[in-house]
């Protein structure tokens, strides 16, 4: 759920499993295709799940979706992290427990179920195993992260900010100028970009008198 909340810029009521007034994906919203072919979830095969190709969510009960809306990925290339292959995982195992199309996506068959904490402090985790040259803390996370991390990662990659705020259903563009000034790797050269671009002339001003190195021949001429 942590790779389907990163990919797909989710809210956490959208990928937890609670009892709050939260809207979390379900069974039903996700889709499965190899190429343009749909790969029916109840008499597809895990190998056919899991050679999947793109995989879709549509907003059926979210609360800031439109409803009917269709958002959908291809695979990310990596083995593990990967939306496509996160979703066929998350098919497979509610399937195998018989769950029915409206069980949340992060259900499990335990005495308990998925939450924001439970989100947060696995993050937490991570951030503490992988040490300070993140350039954050385990404080500074929560499951609330997911969501501006995808943000930042399309920033970097130079998408088109309208898409990212078209993916992530932002209204206005406060969460992106945000996410830009916070990114480093955006920011490393700003400040030597700034001096390099520094260095120009103002076109004078009807009032202002043309300085004579200005002038090809050295001549002053009148303004027009």
């Amino acid at each position: 759920m942590i790779i389907l909340a990163f990919f797909f810029l989710l809210r956490p009521g959208e990928y937890v499993d609670t009892n709050s007034e939260s809207t979390p994906f379900t069974l039903a919203d996700v889709s499965l295709y190899t190429g343009d072919i749909y790969l029916p979830p109840e008499t597809s095969s895990e190998l056919q799940l899991l050679a999947a190709t793109r995989v879709t969510l549509t907003f059926t009960t979210q609360k800031n979706g439109v409803r009917g809306e269709v958002i959908g990925l291809c695979r990310s290339g990596n083995a593990t992290v990967c939306p496509v292959l996160a979703a066929a995982r998350r098919v497979i195992y509610l399937r195998s427990h018989g769950a029915p199309p409206g069980t949340p996506l992060a259900r499990l068959f335990s005495a308990r179920r998925v939450t924001a904490s439970d989100i947060t402090r696995t993050i937490r985790q991570a951030v503490t195993l992988l040490g300070v040259d993140l350039g954050f803390t385990p404080s500074d996370v929560s499951a609330r992260s997911l969501r501006a991390a995808g943000a930042n990662a399309l920033l970097l990659s130079n998408v088109d900010p309208n898409i990212i705020r078209l993916i992530g259903r932002w209204k206005s563009d406060e969460m992106l100028r945000y996410l830009h000034v916070q990114a480093a790797p955006l920011m490393a050269d700003y400040a030597k970009r700034m001096l390099q671009g520094g260095h120009y002339t103002l076109l004078p001003s009807e009032q202002q008198p043309v300085p004579p190195q200005l002038i090809p021949d050295g001549n002053l001429v009148p303004l027009h």
